[in-house]
């Protein structure tokens, strides 16, 4: 008898990640120059002793000890020893509650009972940039960057599901994002590839039976019941209200918005990298007659790019932000410089848009 389906479900999710990883693994091996050497060949061999011997990578994973991260975790240790793929885990502790790090402790051990290694618990201050919700998330992937480049791992595994993608979406069109922003989640993201999220394509619920199953201990944040908090809301008041309202679906209907809006996103961006090129003059500043002649949707993303180039940070560039600085090309009235974030300031001068920080 097979396991139980939640179980299989989310071993298959992890196996299919871990393959990918093991394939770029490989691939980058090989790429790997060698020096030449000025002694004759070797003679023959068996081809057993030919092979040359490389490190399995290292994968982390991302645990709160709540449901989706101990359900990746748990896939996670079974998988990666039949692929010969070193697996270990870390905690966050963001010490918002009494007794975080007692917490932070007990997931170390159930990382390490569960056989990874090797296991980390970091400490974290968080801030207050962006809100309490986004301040916590610059905090924890800091710490989750800092492990990873201290193992040397190749991927940090997160628990993110179908219901997290589709929460994500709506706040971006409640926010009236762009389409980047509208695609959600990418199951691929970092620096090189960092970030891997198997779990997308599941429900919240599937995670949550696997850890039943198998007797796995969960932890409950408070927070996510917390209606302090923008999401905790939405979870429990904003989808259940469009799901009585519209049926069910709603969840998978969502998360399918979000890769269609990944595509066009992806598109839009690989246009507006080529375009960037054809409206700048011989000194690299943008021209406002060529800009005016692109798409609207091509011309703006060149006006992101350029102004986080001059050092605006992305995560607090707006949309409104870009619609003032598009104003300068399509509705120019004599207006003066844009304040962006970051201290970049826009401003157009003789025909020319000039970004730069102030």
């Amino acid at each position: 008898m097979g396991p139980h389906p939640a179980v299989a479900a989310i071993r298959l999710a992890v196996r299919r990640v871990l393959h990918d990883l093991l394939t770029e693994h490989h691939s980058a091996t090989a790429a790997l120059p060698h020096a030449p050497s000025h002694e004759p060949p070797p003679s023959p061999r068996p081809r057993a002793s030919r092979e040359v011997p490389t490190s399995p990578p290292l994968v982390l994973v991302a645990c709160s000890g709540g449901a989706d991260s101990m359900a990746l975790a748990s896939a996670l240790a079974f998988e990666s020893p039949k692929l010969g793929i070193r697996a270990g885990g870390v905690t966050v502790d963001h010490g918002l509650q009494p007794g975080s790090d007692a917490r932070a402790a007990d997931v170390v051990q159930r990382l390490r009972e569960l056989g990874l290694d090797p296991v980390d618990s970091v400490a974290v201050t968080v801030g207050r940039t962006g809100g309490p919700e986004a301040a916590a998330r610059d905090a924890r992937y800091a710490a989750l960057d800092t492990a990873a480049e201290r193992h040397g791992a190749s991927a940090v595994l997160l628990g993110h599901t179908r219901d997290d993608q589709a929460e994500t979406v709506l706040l971006g069109l409640a926010r009236g994002s762009g389409t980047r922003s509208l695609s959600g989640m990418a199951a691929v993201s970092g620096a090189g590839g960092r970030y891997r999220r198997p779990f997308l394509e599941l429900d919240r619920q599937t995670a949550r039976k696997a850890c039943m199953v198998q007797s796995l201990p969960v932890w409950d944040d408070p927070h996510n019941a917390d209606p302090a908090y923008t999401r905790s809301r939405l979870r429990h008041e904003g989808l259940p209200a469009l799901e009585k309202a519209l049926g069910k679906g709603v969840v998978e209907a969502l998360a399918r918005t979000a890769q269609l809006s990944r595509d066009d996103a992806d598109a839009l961006d690989a246009w507006a990298g080529r375009a960037e090129a054809t409206v700048r003059d011989a000194t690299g500043l943008l021209e406002c007659a060529k800009l005016y002649a692109l798409p609207p949707a091509v011309r703006r993303r060149v006006l992101r790019r350029a102004a986080i180039a001059a050092g605006a940070p992305a995560g607090s560039l707006f949309a409104r932000h870009i619609e003032e600085v598009d104003r300068l090309i399509t509705g120019w009235r004599g207006q003066g410089a844009i304040n962006l974030p970051g201290k970049v300031v826009a401003q157009r001068q003789g025909g020319r848009l000039v970004i730069r920080q102030g």
